[in-house]
Order: structure tokens, then C-alpha cells, then sequence
């Protein structure tokens, strides 16, 4: 039967609405049957029709009903969630989430973020998948690609027992990895800067530090200083085979002072999984690969570091491996709930509740915002100096 025109068709629709809306499923089905034959209408929008709710239509009342999900979030969240995003680094939206307290407080309490109690209390309630859709056009993807600077170290391999990367997996705070990033360019050639990079694998606390060379004796200061930054000492140290690294001052500094020192096997980059995955995450994203030389680019890459290690330690979420379950091929990882190594400090026993008050008390003095904003003037200074 050919379709009748739109004005009898709504006739048609609107005399059997109110009928069809209070019927039950049989008597639906013959509603249908009578609407489809007269309007040339299939079952599908046919049913849709006598069912929705529309002003004009005659046996419903109000404005029609939107399909879908209400709307939760207006787009008041979309700048300060913008905001917030940005101070953590562009973070997923887990870690963006779990981080969302801490840097929503900080930020509202140095005047960085103006914004309503609903808002507020939106953007502490949205799901990490929410934030993820929200902030989709926005995230910016980039690879950057290197080249390995590392040359082994012959001298107390024997003396320095292997360590795999599973190993120290419930370890208390103080046992590291550390591991050099060059900053060479495309060449390895010459002398340039190196980043010492030192990570906590109980808590996540990582402390950068440029050294001018490759050198034992800047990389042992390098070491020594960060000791000091820290909230804990060392009790272990794990290395790749580097000569930086594997040399007698190193070994004879761990064993006077009790400490555990240990190395990865050779060309096995997972045994030191934790540090590897900073040297991505806090040197690469943020430094680069340019070639950097000189006390001027020494200066401002620690200047850059002092800055980051405030922001990485205190305000970005960082995840834990907490198991693995194999089903055949398959290897399904399971993580805890991201936390800041800031956090995870003040949750540790082994840390004295001195020191415990000394991270609250800089925790509540720190601006994310402030410290994103000094460290792209000390990086737009630091890129200058840099060659490729």
C-alpha cells in the first residue's frame, strides 16, 4: 500500500496513540498491524511513533523524551578538567582520576582554578572513562625515537650478583633502580650531558639528576645528592652493566654502608622494568633527544629536574604490578589503584613520622600549576643550548 501524506498520517498515529500506550502486547501487535496497513508504515517506526511523547500528539503530555543517557556533565568541567590535565602532564584518565583530588585542592587553593561547588564536585566524581572521552580531541600523540649510549663494564662482575626484574617485587622503601639516559643527539661522539635516573620500585619516587659526563665520579655525586633529596636512604641498588656504573667506588660505597648492590643481566632491559619506564616517562617526554653540552645546559637541566621531581613525586598517580595470570598464550597483568609516590610514602611504615611531616608540609606549600608554568620557561631556555 503506498504511504498516505504526513498530515493523515499523524491523524491516523495520534487517534491510536493513547490506545496503544495502555494496551498490552497482543492487543500492541493488532494496533500495529492497522497502523502499518493504513500509513505504509513499518513495524519499527511505526511503534516508535505511537509510543514516544511529542507536543501535537494527541494522548501525550510534555515535551518528547530524549533517547539515551541524561546528561550528566555540562561543559562548565570541560576548562578546569583541561587545566587539571595539563598540570599532570596529559596523565590517562585512571591516573588522571585518582590524582584528581590532590591536584584539584592545589589548585583551588592558590586561585589557579575558579569554579562552582557542583562543578567541583563533578569533576571529583568523574570516571576515569568519562575523562577520557572529554579530553579525546585534545590528547596529543608523539613518538620520539633514541639510541642506546650504554658500554659495559668488565670490572666486578663477578663481585656484583645478577638481579632479574621480578626480584624486590614487595621491597620496603630505599631499594632503586638506577640507570643513565644520554642526551648525545645522533651522535655519540665527544662529551654531553647524561641524566642519572634513580626510582624507588616500593613506592614509585623517582629522582632525576644531569651529570656533565659519563664519568664515575659525576655519576657516584649524582648518586649521593639524590640520597639526600629523598625521604629514605638506600638499602639497595640495581644497575645495568654500564662501566658508570659497574666500578670500585660504587661497590665499595654499597658495601661500607650495608647496602644491597646488584645488576641486570646483559641486553635484558625488563630486569630493570621500573627505571626503564621513567627514562620514558619523566626524560624523554620532557627532554627529549636533542644533544645537550656544557655547564649552561648542566645548570638549567637540573634547574628543569628540580621542578619535575616536585610535580612527578607529589602530584602525578603512577600504577603497581601486582600480579600476572597466564591462560594458555595469554598474560593478563592486574594493577593497584594509581597512586602518587607521595602517597605511598606517607603509607609506609618504614618511613619515620618526622619525614612524614616534612612531605606534608611541602605537599601543602606546592603550586602544580606555578611549577608547570617555571618549568616551560626553564625548558624554553634549555632548548636554545640544544643541537641535534
Amino acid at each position: 500500500m503506498a504511504k498516505i501524506g504526513m498530515k493523515a498520517r499523524n491523524e491516523v498515529i495520534g487517534k491510536q496513540k493513547k490506545r496503544y500506550r495502555k494496551s498490552a502486547k497482543k492487543a500492541k501487535g493488532e494496533i500495529l498491524d492497522g497502523v502499518c496497513q493504513a500509513t505504509g508504515l513499518s513495524r519499527d517506526r511505526a511503534a516508535r511513533l505511537l509510543s514516544e511523547c511529542g507536543a501535537g500528539n494527541q494522548g501525550c503530555k510534555g515535551p518528547p523524551k530524549k533517547r539515551g543517557r541524561k546528561t550528566v556533565y555540562g561543559p562548565d568541567v570541560d576548562a578546569p578538567l583541561r587545566m587539571v590535565w595539563a598540570c599532570m602532564d596529559f596523565a590517562c584518565g585512571k591516573r588522571l582520576a585518582a590524582g584528581m583530588g590532590d591536584m584539584l585542592d592545589a589548585l583551588i587553593a592558590h586561585g589557579e582554578i575558579e569554579c562552582t561547588a557542583d562543578v567541583e564536585a563533578q569533576l571529583r566524581s568523574m570516571s576515569a572513562s568519562t575523562m577520557d572521552r572529554r579530553l579525546a580531541p585534545d590528547r596529543a600523540k608523539t613518538v620520539l625515537r633514541g639510541i642506546s649510549a650504554t658500554k659495559p663494564g668488565t670490572l666486578l662482575k663477578r663481585d656484583i650478583p645478577l638481579r632479574h626484574g621480578t626480584e624486590w617485587g614487595d621491597a620496603i622503601p630505599g631499594y632503586v633502580e638506577i640507570d643513565l639516559v644520554a642526551h648525545c643527539g645522533t651522535s655519540t661522539a665527544g662529551e654531553y650531558i647524561n641524566t642519572l635516573n634513580i626510582t624507588d620500585i616500593c613506592t614509585g619516587w623517582t629522582e632525576p639528576v644531569a651529570v656533565i659526563n659519563k664519568a664515575q665520579k659525576h655519576v657516584f655525586e649524582g648518586l649521593v645528592d639524590a640520597e639526600a633529596r629523598q625521604p629514605f636512604p638506600y638499602l639497595g641498588i640495581d644497575s645495568d652493566n654500564g662501566s658508570e656504573f659497574i666500578n670500585h667506588e660504587l661497590y665499595r660505597y654499597c658495601r661500607d654502608s650495608h647496602i644491597c648492590f646488584t645488576r641486570g643481566r646483559p641486553n635484558k632491559k625488563n630486569d630493570g622494568c621500573h627505571v626503564e619506564q621513567k627514562n620514558w616517562s619523566l626524560v624523554r617526554r620532557h627532554i627529549g633527544y636533542a644533544r645537550y653540552e656544557g655547564k649552561a645546559a648542566l645548570k638549567l637541566l637540573n634547574e628543569y629536574y628540580g621542578l619535575l621531581r616536585l610535580l612527578v613525586n607529589f602530584f602525578l598517580p603512577s600504577t603497581k604490578l601486582t600480579g600476572k595470570e597466564r591462560d594458555g598464550a595469554r598474560v593478563t597483568k592486574k594493577y593497584d589503584t594509581p597512586t602518587t609516590p607521595y602517597r605511598r610514602a606517607l603509607a609506609s611504615e618504614y618511613i619515620p613520622e618526622g619525614e612524614k611531616r616534612r612531605l606534608a608540609e611541602t605537599f601543602s606549600r606546592l603550586n602544580p600549576a606555578e611549577l608547570q608554568r617555571e618549568m616551560k620557561r626553564v625548558y624554553n631556555e634549555l632548548y636554545k643550548l640544544g643541537t641535534s
